[in-house]
């Protein structure tokens, strides 16, 4: 039973597509950062085992003793897991590559599609007041993933605006809906947000109407634009934000931030 008196939580989301390059992670780190900027409190999961949310957050090696892998495996305090970013208001729970290993490790125990879902809803939480957790699946449909959607409130699609870019999202959402029959009954889709757009080029633009017409309002209207600052950030192991304000990737992002949390609003009223 819920607790009545327990402050509403956060909401999560699960950052995912099962193809890799697709611009997942910088989706993550910068829609985080965007949403800080706005003002809101924001936890970053890196499930990701390649730990490139923690890296591109400045998160270095010998700094990640404690990662996604104690919480769900060794069920660390959170004290130990969070950490502080250099963006006011952004957090994260770094990765290592011992995640690669917690898929085999995962099948024996009998929780294990609901070890997330339980980590992040534990009372020790509520003290982060957060307003949103941004979920980095790792670039496949493990069981990580799954992880990601059963925790999850809804699942953001990360899509590169390129040839057969529609072909793999069908496995996606046959993951979703299976998940949604099995254990998170109201997993929704949040959106799919076209990235790596290039107006100059004509697949771009055939992408994006393929897409529309395919997926009608799930499709955000803000595109990500192909932008150096956005592929220079994660070297200076900062968000597009706090590299270049002023760049159309920073803009993008909050832009698409603002198109979330107004996506918000309309489902809360």
């Amino acid at each position: 039973m819920s607790d009545p008196t327990r402050p509403r939580g956060p909401k999560i989301i699960a950052v995912a597509n099962q193809k890799g390059g697709v611009g997942k992670t910088t989706t993550t780190i910068n829609l985080g950062a965007a949403l800080a900027e706005s003002g809101a409190r924001v936890l970053i999961v890196d499930l990701d085992p390649q730990g490139n949310a923690s890296t591109g957050l400045g998160i270095e090696a010998d700094k990640r003793e404690f990662t996604t892998y104690e919480l769900l495996l060794e069920e660390n305090d959170l004290k130990d897991v969070i950490q502080k970013t250099s963006t006011e208001n952004l957090m994260i729970i770094p990765a290592t590559v011992d995640l690669s290993s917690a898929d085999i490790e995962l099948i024996s125990n009998e929780k294990r599609s609901f070890l997330l879902h339980d980590a992040l809803r534990q009372h020790a939480m509520d003290q982060y007041k957060l307003d949103y957790i941004l979920i980095d699946c790792p670039p496949s449909l493990n069981l990580l993933t799954v992880n990601a959607m059963v925790a999850a409130h809804s699942v953001l699609v990360p899509l590169q605006s390129e040839f057969f870019a529609l072909e793999g999202l069908s496995q996606l959402m046959l993951t979703v809906r299976e998940v949604r029959q099995t254990a998170n009954p109201k997993l929704r889709i949040e959106g799919v947000v076209l990235t790596m757009f290039d107006t100059r080029n004509n697949l771009s633009s055939q992408v994006e109407q393929d897409a529309r017409e395919n997926l009608g309002d799930l499709v955000f209207n803000t595109r990500i634009p192909r932008n150096v600052r956005l592929s220079e950030a994660p070297s200076y192991a900062v968000s597009v934000l706090s590299y270049d304000s002023g760049s159309k990737g920073a803009e993008a992002y909050r832009d698409l931030a603002q198109e979330l949390i107004a996506n918000q609003s309309r489902i809360a009223a």
